[in-house]
């Protein structure tokens, strides 16, 4: 028999065990927390730093890999860095640092710790210059930035900006030879068409385009004219005059040399930093414990893979995008790009659909095993290309029937493949303009009556509409948006997405605004769609129209019936469950956010964690809400951290609460500490009582009822000091 010794701390030991015991899940991030998931999947650049690290540029983004060790540490903005989207890097030997520029001109100085300082200066000076940085010169323990404007110097050792060297010129590049440095510009002039290119400025022409009206007359010419300047370090070069136009420079001054990448690329093509594989985010849903993913629209000019990408809070898997040799794939005309939607078969999770730009992909097992077009199914190709299959959106219904919006299409709108595998056409006369379907039908629900809502995003036709599948009619819709006022929003309002919340009422971002269906209206007569008005609360009888004028991407509910809205541009707002306070505006300058730009939203009810897909990559949020139980049972009501130990200052979070639950904090001896209603079915305290004061050490018990006043259950949080 062993015996075992007590020590001093055995009761709080005890106490820690016991608790630990009690909780079913302890590891849960706390409530507040961000993270970042970033693609590291694409090499762009290596530097080699010191004689043991590499930094590798991966998808504009950076990490380490240490050849000695083979580890790796990924940098993102939510733990060490201090912007998104990397345009380039150099180390300095001498200062033993790594400067990361951002293409915002944003500025980062690395260690090989890890360790981050930031030179926002340029990011942050409000001027008319061209910001832009070109290129980076690394001299001793100084960084030369190529900018817009002319050249930046930067103490790398000193973390600061030395000099300034405005030269109103657009520097490209920067070399370093004894005492001398030389830059090379680019600047383009407009000028009349019959204006001779060499007259235009000093240096050389090296191309210029011209201009037509609409009789193909010549109205303008662009030249574009290199020249190369040089000066000596010793000099004043903030004084422009100590600057000097030359015509011969040292042969290879402007070279990059590429000695890293050459060592390097074959032993980083082999390394997993993890992550997705790109940081396109155009579309989200959460489902069955899983985030699935595409990467939505990118433009005519800028098309995004289509590759879908599902996250299970831990790995990242990627369905089938090498499909060449798949039927269907082998036309000459044919574009695998641009997934706007998927969605997952409710009958097997294995299964799965997606669409976008080209057609309908079916997958099973993370493997293609059918493309559906026009040889194959009922779907056509677009009246603008031939190249194109429009698909902008599916989505399952409970049963397991696939629903489809086809846009610029003759004789189709409405699509259903059958859980039974048949295709129906649910041909829509309210959907066709000009004998083709809406350009942009898109972003489609269904709501919890089985109504198909959707919208046309599209400047043709701005309108959105509700589909009844029972009687297979569109039976409510509006192509000029009015509201409760009879205000007319602009005719190009231009709606983005729809979302039904948990009261039934649907809910319409815009170009112009967020606008609501009540619930009433969603099966009743459709005359206008309400905005809601928030009261100034100045002493005035005056109100406001909810976010009136912001641009709405995205909307999601959370389940305390809050709003998460994403917008183009101005972040991310959280809406009260009441619709009458701002909770939250997270931008990209007050919190980790990644961008401004929001194209997508969706939400994991179970721990409340709220994932954002950005213009720069996707990032998530813990929010205090999450889907409330319909009735509270004592095994899954439970709190976290527990034990709460002193170096802890967060919030406690208790779950398993059903919808506006009531709940108290009580001391063993039965004092009220503090109380409130959950979000949802989660409930948060910050471990303080009703003065605001830190409590005492000891166990406290959180008793909760019902919002009807039915009793509860009851748990308890072990507090140690």
């Amino acid at each position: 028999m062993k015996h075992i010794v007590l020590n001093r701390n055995w009761k709080k030991k005890l106490l820690i065990t016991v608790c630990c015991m009690a909780s079913p899940l302890l590891c849960i991030a706390q409530i507040g927390t961000w993270k970042a998931f970033m693609s590291y999947y694409e090499p762009q650049q290596i530097v080699k730093a010191g004689s043991e690290d590499l930094f590798v540029r991966a998808s504009n983004s950076i990490y380490q890999y240490n050849l000695t060790d083979h580890s790796i540490t990924t940098y993102d903005k939510m733990r060490q860095l201090s912007d998104t989207y990397v345009a380039d890097m150099a180390w300095s030997q001498q200062a033993k640092k790594l400067i990361v520029v951002y293409n915002n001109s944003n500025i980062d100085l690395v260690d090989l710790s890890g360790n981050v300082v930031n030179i926002s200066s340029i990011y942050t000076k409000s001027t008319t210059l061209d910001k832009t940085i070109n290129s980076i010169y690394v001299y001793d323990r100084y960084a030369f930035l190529a900018t817009g404007f002319g050249v930046v110097k930067i103490n790398m050792e000193r973390a600061e900006i030395s000099e300034t060297y405005i030269l109103n010129k657009n520097v490209t590049n920067i070399g370093i030879d004894d005492d001398n440095i030389y830059v090379r510009t680019l600047n383009t002039y407009v000028v009349s068409p019959d204006t001779d290119n060499n007259s235009v400025a000093e240096g050389k022409v090296v191309r210029y385009d011209l201009a037509y009206d609409s009789n193909n007359k010549p109205i303008s010419k662009t030249v574009y004219i290199q020249a190369e300047y040089t000066g000596q370090l010793s000099d004043n070069l903030i004084d422009t005059h100590n600057w000097q136009f030359i015509t011969s420079y040292p042969s290879g001054i402007f070279d990059v040399t590429n000695t890293d990448w050459d060592d390097y690329i074959e032993t980083v093509r082999t390394l997993n930093p993890g992550g997705p594989k790109y940081n396109y985010f155009g579309f989200l849903r959460y489902k069955n414990n899983m985030l699935y993913t595409t990467g939505g629209p990118g433009g005519d000019y800028n098309q995004r893979p289509a590759t879908v990408q599902l996250f299970d809070g831990n790995e990242w898997t990627f369905l089938q995008d090498n499909v060449k040799g798949v039927e269907g794939t082998e036309s000459s005309s044919w574009m695998f790009v641009e997934m706007y939607s998927v969605d997952v078969d409710p009958r097997d999770s294995r299964h799965i659909f997606a669409s976008g730009r080209t057609g309908v992909y079916e997958y099973y097992d993370g493997k293609l095993v059918k493309y559906y077009n026009k040889d194959n199914s009922i779907l056509h190709t677009a009246t603008t290309s031939n190249r194109y299959v429009l698909v902008l959106s599916l989505i399952y219904d409970d049963e397991g029937n696939l629903w489809m919006l086809q846009s610029s299409v003759t004789d189709n709108s409405i699509v259903e493949l059958t859980k039974d595998g048949k295709w129906i056409s649910h041909y829509q006369s309210l959907l066709m303009n000009d004998g083709k379907s809406l350009n942009g039908l898109r972003s489609l629900i269904i709501d919890s009556r089985g109504l198909l809502w959707f919208t046309n995003r599209h400047w043709d036709t701005s309108s959105f509409y509700c589909y009844n599948p029972k009687t297979d009619q569109i039976e409510r819709y509006m192509t000029k948006l009015v509201n409760q006022d009879g205000v007319v929003a602009n005719e190009a309002y231009s709606p983005r997405c729809i979302e039904e919340d948990l009261e039934g009422n649907l809910w319409l971002g815009t170009l112009n605004g967020l606008f609501m269906i009540d619930a009433a209206s969603a099966t009743g007569s459709l005359e206008y769609a309400t905005q809601v008005k928030v009261p100034r609360n100045d002493g005035t009888n005056y109100a406001d129209y909810l976010l009136a004028g912001v641009d709405i991407n995205c909307i999601a509910v959370d389940g305390a019936n809050r709003k998460w809205i994403g917008t183009n541009g101005r972040g991310v707002y959280l809406i009260s469950a009441d619709n009458m306070e701002q909770i939250q505006h997270f931008t990209a300058d007050n919190s980790p956010l990644l961008s401004d730009i929001i194209e997508a939203i969706a939400i994991n009810h179970e721990t409340g964690e709220v994932f954002i897909g950005t213009d720069q990559g996707l990032c998530s949020y813990m929010s205090d809400a999450t889907k409330a139980e319909a009735s509270m049972v004592k095994d899954n009501v439970y709190a976290y951290p527990n034990p709460v130990v002193s170096s802890y200052d967060g919030l406690i979070t208790i779950v398993g609460l059903s919808l506006d639950a009531d709940v108290k904090i009580l001391s063993v001896s039965g004092q009220l500490v503090a109380q409130g209603r959950s979000n949802g079915g989660t409930f948060t305290w910050n471990g303080r009582d009703r003065q605001g004061r830190r409590v005492a050490s000891g166990v406290y018990m959180v008793a909760s009822a019902t919002s009807s006043g039915e009793k509860g259950t009851v748990c308890k949080i072990a507090i140690i000091k």
